[in-house]
């Protein structure tokens, strides 16, 4: 235990040296903290983010509105914690644009925004909002801020681009596990065993190959469906090639070493020898290709998305993002489909810089 934590130390002060690849790993972990707790930290707590208002659609990074909060006449259910944390809750009160507000006795009289030049006469009961404490109707007036702005149907771009970053993290994580999974099981198995069923496997891993990826994904998404678990399911079933050569590689050069030898006298299992003395040996490769293959699906869920074969409305997806607001490339607000580019490009460029700082670790070694 207190080697492993040594090696633990020495493995982080060689990394500390690759500043890069530093400021990768804490923008990662930045980003896994922001979608774990994405519906506590969003402006838009609603599920999926899907709070729409159609009055302020498109509006630039840093627009403020001024909203009258009135109670819904539905019952909303009430959520606990957890709950929150996962789905988001959905909103107590509907939140109505507004221009300005004057109270005439029991009555306030307020101006719902419609767009820049158009508004209309609208008239409350107090009571009814402050739903009987008169006095809270200053906290029913409500200035919000959107920082980057809203999409096409009135929605909060930071908040969708929050809850986005759950939704592409959690499908590139589920894509390369099941990618290692199945590229390690059939890699280890073909370069260990060799024989008949070498060759079945690289014949696989060549028809596989001969196929581009992008393609093999188009395919299993049609035969699969459209939807969360399909899209990584595609992935982690056409991505897995990369890791069953490399595995196999290795397992070819470990399984004629003296130990393994020693291993296979000594009447060890065949199953024993892979999982305790071969695959140890190869988890800084794996680590490697885990970070590439991480980032390669999330292009690939964008890409999916953004085409329409991906996630479907309301779920927010940085590649659905730009779908939606793309055509706002060549108006005067093009941020709404240039904010979910750009975090797609810092995320891939992240993962793969610590991928690369991964691999300078283990050339070093």
């Amino acid at each position: 235990m207190q080697e492993r934590y040594h090696d633990t130390n020495a493995l982080w002060r060689r990394l500390k040296k690759n500043k890069a690849a530093v400021a990768s790993l804490f923008f990662i972990l930045l980003l896994i903290f922001i979608a774990l707790f994405a519906y506590l930290l969003a402006p838009d707590h609603t599920p999926f983010a899907d709070r729409q208002m159609v009055e302020i659609q498109a509006r630039k990074p840093g627009y403020s509105q001024l909203f009258l909060s009135v109670p819904k006449n539905d019952h909303v259910k009430e959520v606990s914690f957890f709950e929150r944390l996962l789905n988001g809750s959905n909103d107590r009160f509907l939140y109505l644009p507004i221009n300005s507000h004057h109270e005439t006795g029991d009555t306030l009289e307020v101006q719902r925004f419609i767009d820049e030049d158009t508004s209309f006469l609208q008239r409350y009961s107090i009571a009814e909002i402050t739903q009987g404490h008169p006095d809270q109707l200053p906290n029913h007036f409500i200035t919000r801020k959107y920082w980057l702005g809203t999409d096409v149907l009135g929605r909060d771009m930071l908040s969708r681009l929050m809850v986005g970053a759950r939704v592409s993290l959690t499908v590139g994580i589920l894509a390369a596990l099941i990618s290692l999974c199945i590229g390690t099981f059939l890699g280890a198995i073909a370069g260990y065993f060799g024989g008949f069923a070498d060759k079945l496997i690289m014949w696989i891993l060549n028809v596989t190959w001969s196929i581009p990826t992008v393609l093999l994904v188009f395919a299993c998404t049609v035969a699969l469906g459209k939807g969360f678990w399909q899209i990584f399911l595609a992935m982690g079933l056409t991505m897995w090639v990369n890791v069953a050569r490399m595995v196999r590689g290795q397992v070819l050069v470990i399984r004629e070493l003296d130990y393994i030898q020693a291993a296979k006298s000594m009447g060890f299992s065949h199953g024993r020898i892979l999982w305790k003395h071969i695959l140890p040996n190869l988890a800084g490769p794996l680590l490697v290709l885990a970070a590439s293959n991480l980032a390669t699906a999330i292009m690939l869920e964008a890409g999916l998305s953004f085409l329409g074969l991906g996630l479907q409305p309301p779920q927010p997806s940085w590649g659905l993002m730009i779908r939606e607001n793309y055509h706002f490339i060549i108006t005067d607000n093009p941020m709404l489909a240039i904010v979910p580019g750009i975090a797609i490009f810092l995320v891939v460029m992240a993962f793969n810089v610590l991928a690369n700082g991964m691999r300078q670790l283990a050339i070093d070694k």
